[in-house]
């Protein structure tokens, strides 16, 4: 195999920080080949699908892939309903649509945002202050899933660590620099102690086996 190509589709743009999570998993799982990834960005269709068995059609449609990542919070819902969920829709999909490629389903426990909140040093840098003292209290790795709001705290962190005031930390964009967070990070082998990575993983392992895409 010379590349490995797989489409993201997840709720909502700022997910597409997921990628370089996901881009990782698979080299430190035995894909040595060029990985090609694309988020499924539906929003610019004139008539944007609404339910999830559409936006997985509408994904392969426009971003085909040999993998598919079906990317849901789990918020305040048990991730096994959210896999429910996703199965659901796939199992409407097969029957719409001829081909469809292996899937994973993705459910960070409340949200994404949770799986960037270990690397003080890379969040530092992705808020434009590498060298900054604040203070900042990153929560514990064994708290990260029971966060009520880890978007709010991802947010918090990175204004705090930009060490700008006034209108300047008006102008701060967390969004953008979420984004930037997480091209930054370079291992996420900590993230292993969280149980929904610990699922995930497994379910990357297991696709790359039956697949055959070892090394």
């Amino acid at each position: 195999m010379k590349e490995l190509c797989y489409t993201l589709l997840s709720d909502g743009s700022s997910d597409k920080a997921l990628i370089p999570i996901l881009t990782w998993l698979l080299q430190e799982n035995q894909i040595e080949c060029a990985i090609q990834s694309n988020w499924a960005d539906l929003r610019r269709l004139s008539k944007p699908p609404k339910t999830l068995s559409a936006r997985i059609i509408s994904s392969l449609d426009f971003y085909p892939c040999d993998l598919l990542f079906i990317h849901r919070d789990a918020e305040k819902e048990l991730p096994e309903k959210r896999i429910a969920e996703i199965r659901e829709a796939v199992e409407e999909t097969v029957i719409k649509t001829v081909t469809m490629p292996p899937h994973i389903c993705v459910i960070p426990v409340r949200m994404q945002e949770a799986w960037l909140l270990f690397d003080e040093a890379a969040l530092r840098m992705a808020a434009g202050n590498p060298h900054g003292r604040q203070p900042l209290q990153l929560p514990d790795l064994d708290r990260l899933e029971k966060l009520p709001d880890p978007k709010d705290t991802l947010h918090g962190l990175l204004s705090q660590a930009s060490g700008l005031t006034g209108r300047r930390l008006k102008q701060f964009s967390a969004n953008e620099r979420v984004h930037r967070l997480s091209e930054i990070i370079n291992d996420f082998s900590p993230l292993r102690a969280l149980s929904a990575f610990q699922v995930l993983e497994t379910e990357i392992q297991q696709v790359v086996k039956t697949q055959g895409w070892c090394s």
